[in-house]
């Protein structure tokens, strides 16, 4: 049976996810246009840093005031700057991503021009939210977001 393309962009934004050297969740991302790759991404630190998994294996990184990772960019993150550092045009794209975009990557998503994202778990559930704060942002200024 053939599979759709929003499956297949998920199954690999899964998939991308076990790269991630987070000890606290593993995040992918896949950004897409036209049915095409346009980049990818998945959390973990900035190139030439720690890896939490070998540095701080027990506890990961140090944790911001916000209480999120100190070190990490979000797979979202990752994969909008691959994107525009190798000059690709992501305005129009969706974003397929394992873990719906928090509040500030939903603003460096609308930024950026991206139509529509594909989510496949809810943040606020994983961090004990009472909403999806980034989804609600997105769907407020017009981006589709859409659980798959």
């Amino acid at each position: 049976m053939k599979q759709s393309f929003a499956d297949i962009f998920m199954n690999l934004a899964s998939d991308l996810a076990f790269r991630s050297h987070c000890v606290r969740a593993q995040v992918g991302a896949v950004l897409t246009k036209d049915t095409r790759i346009i980049s990818i991404g998945y959390n973990g630190p900035p190139a030439g840093t720690h890896n939490c998994d070998e540095e701080w294996p027990e506890t990961g990184c140090e944790k911001d005031s916000r209480g999120s990772c100190l070190l990490a960019l979000h797979a979202e993150e990752n994969a909008i700057l691959y994107a525009t550092k190798n000059g690709s045009n992501i305005a129009g794209a969706t974003l397929y991503t394992t873990l719906s975009p928090c509040i500030a990557c939903a603003r460096l998503i609308l930024s950026s021009g991206i139509k529509a994202v594909v989510y496949k778990h809810s943040y606020a559930a994983y961090k004990g939210l009472p909403t999806d704060e980034g989804v609600d942002f997105l769907k407020r200024f017009g981006v589709e977001v859409n659980k798959y």
